[in-house]
């Protein structure tokens, strides 16, 4: 634009130079004899031009300049005969003119999508729990690890299933956690525990934590005056529950769930001995893949993954897995069962150590028969 002007206003000044030339040349001579311009055409704002040729040079920038010059007409030209107060007025209004157009196009609009940037998501920090696990601060304030999944070793083990999920704060902060070791119990004539237990189908599954045993509904304990079903059973090695500081080789436990989904676990302890057959029959059936679940085509007695005698330790604790839930009543057979060393082989090739460590009793009582 500044270039168009300066091609204007050095054509301007030009023919003003001529024309004032021209004037102080042959000043007698107009004075006595004044001549009329030939041909006058008129420019688009009145100004007459002449029909001679222009003075300006031809090179391709004036060129695009006489075409483009706001005020005149393609091929109009100022000629010498213009006075040279026309010639100024049409300068000022030129400049005028184009210092307009600068001003309009100074103003940059800006649509009200491109206006409004997109908030950038808030940044997470690193940080770091009481057990050395990085996790991310969530936007309600708990520490979380991400993609960790609990287990019983590393990043996911024990000490650090409270970080993992907000749903697993009770395994860091509960009052009333399991497995404890079992001592200092008070000996009472406590109910005996009515198993109702019965041959039934059954289908094994390998979950990633532990063989776990589905069945089919039809078995049933009462205890306190309330009955629970059996829905599973699954093992741990070595046995989380302790004895008087005792640990078994393996534990079975074999939970239960009333109608009002209150827990009730019996855990059946193991130790090396003579082969244990209904453990034999789940064996029978691992499937090959995890988390895959294998029918099997046998009946398992249930009655049969008990001792003999059966009396119990029980106490209040809680799940021993994520989300380590409370309110848990705990029925802990004081005989053992047996299993093989071979039986308790095929496990620990699955599982060399599936066991959570032993929680404080935090004052707890521990009811046992006499």
């Amino acid at each position: 634009m500044w270039v168009l002007l300066g091609a204007m206003v050095w054509w301007l000044t030009a023919d003003l130079a001529q024309a004032e030339a021209a004037g102080h040349g042959s000043a007698t001579h107009e004075e006595a004899k004044p001549t009329a311009p030939k041909a006058a055409k008129k420019s688009l704002h009145g100004v007459p031009a002449s029909s001679s040729a222009s003075t300006a040079p031809k090179g391709d920038e004036h060129e695009s300049a006489d075409k483009s010059a706001p005020g005149l007409q393609d091929g109009a030209k100022v000629g010498t005969s213009v006075p040279m107060s026309a010639l100024r007025e049409l300068l000022d209004k030129t400049i005028a003119e184009v210092r307009a157009r600068q001003d309009v196009a100074a103003v940059v609009r800006v649509s009200p999508k491109k206006a409004a940037a997109k908030p950038k998501p808030a940044a997470t920090h690193s940080v770091a729990t009481g057990h050395g696990v990085s996790a991310t601060a969530a936007s309600h304030g708990g520490a979380h690890a991400e993609g960790v999944h609990w287990g019983y070793g590393g990043e996911g083990g024990p000490e650090n299933w409270g970080s993992l999920k907000s749903d697993n704060r009770l395994c860091s902060f509960g009052q009333r956690q399991s497995p404890i070791d079992i001592r200092d119990g008070i000996k009472v004539e406590l109910e005996p525990i009515q198993f109702d237990y019965r041959a039934t189908q059954f289908r094994v599954i390998d979950n990633g934590h532990t063989v776990q045993v589905n069945l089919e509904p039809g078995n049933s304990i009462v205890i306190g005056g309330r009955r629970y079903d059996l829905l599973q059973f699954h093992f741990h090695r070595p046995s989380e529950e302790r004895i008087n500081s005792r640990q078994f080789d393996m534990v079975a436990h074999l939970v239960h769930k009333d109608v009002q989904g209150r827990l009730a676990v019996v855990a059946v302890l193991m130790e090396q001995g003579p082969s244990h057959p209904m453990v034999q029959l789940v064996w029978n059936s691992l499937p090959l893949e995890k988390n895959t679940e294998q029918y099997a085509p046998v009946m398992l007695d249930m009655t049969r993954m008990l001792p003999e005698r059966r009396e119990y330790y029980t106490y209040m604790g809680s799940l021993t897995t994520p989300p380590c839930s409370e309110g848990v009543l705990w029925l802990v057979m004081k005989q053992p069962a047996s299993m093989s060393p071979e039986q308790i082989g095929i496990f620990s090739r699955l599982y060399p150590m599936n066991a959570r460590p032993i929680q404080s009793t935090a004052g707890r009582l521990i009811k046992e028969s006499q």
